[in-house]
């Protein structure tokens, strides 16, 4: 019986990887900034969900307390916080702007996904846990689809979104190598998190607000011009 509730879990966990996997291509695939917080919402529901199968499969209050903590940082705060401090149409309509059309971004993301599990393979063959098997790869893949998300996109929020589901990356592979990471710990990061999102909201708010544009590259170009001489 334990056996098979066992498998069961593992069966649980390694669907939740793949949707996981599949909403890190779905925020490559879309140029709302609205579209793409949706996906990272749901990416964290499922990063929420496998630590809960983790955690009670194997007993560790450190698992369960991290998907209580990654629901209310990411799912909850985290969403609430944008939507507040963010300018209507750049949360609800503003289309992204990106380095790379969305087919080849697609295509990249997928060359990032073989690779790290390419990557991953010798580490995988000194375990026979199954956990790890599905967690790391996948894990590795979305920190490197997070990172190109960041690196393609020239929008202030979607780049912070990157950089979260890169945490979110960090987080699925961590609870299969080291679950009983110390709650405060997590509580710090999830406050840590939660504490970016509101300084990132209000500064693309004023931002906005006196510059017309939240794209980075066209921010970087600014030059304060000297005062001249009299």
């Amino acid at each position: 019986m334990a056996g098979a509730q066992t498998q069961l879990i593992e069966g649980l966990n390694a669907l939740s990887a793949g949707l996981i996997l599949l909403t890190a291509f779905g925020m490559v695939a879309t140029r709302q900034v609205q579209g793409v917080m949706r996906f990272f919402v749901v990416q964290s529901a499922f990063l929420a969900a496998s630590a809960f199968l983790i955690g009670f499969d194997r007993g560790s209050i450190h698992l369960l307390a991290l998907g209580v903590i990654t629901i209310a940082a990411k799912v909850i705060a985290i969403p609430w916080v944008l939507k507040r401090t963010l300018p209507g149409d750049l949360y609800e309509r503003r289309e992204i702007n990106q380095v790379i059309n969305i087919p080849s971004s697609l295509l990249l993301a997928l060359l990032l996904a073989i690779a790290a599990e390419f990557l991953v393979s010798p580490l995988l063959a000194t375990t026979p846990d199954p956990v790890i098997h599905v967690n790391l790869p996948i894990g590795l893949a979305g920190i490197l689809i997070g990172a190109y998300s960041l690196i393609a996109r020239r929008e202030a929020i979607p780049q912070l979104i990157g950089i979260l589901a890169m945490e979110n990356g960090a987080f699925f592979a961590g609870i299969a190598i080291a679950p009983d990471l110390p709650l405060i710990a997590e509580l710090a990061i999830a406050i840590d998190v939660v504490l970016i999102a509101v300084v990132i909201g209000v500064l693309t708010r004023n931002i906005t607000q006196t510059m017309g544009t939240t794209e980075a590259a066209a921010m970087s170009e600014l030059r304060e011009e000297p005062p001249p001489w009299r």
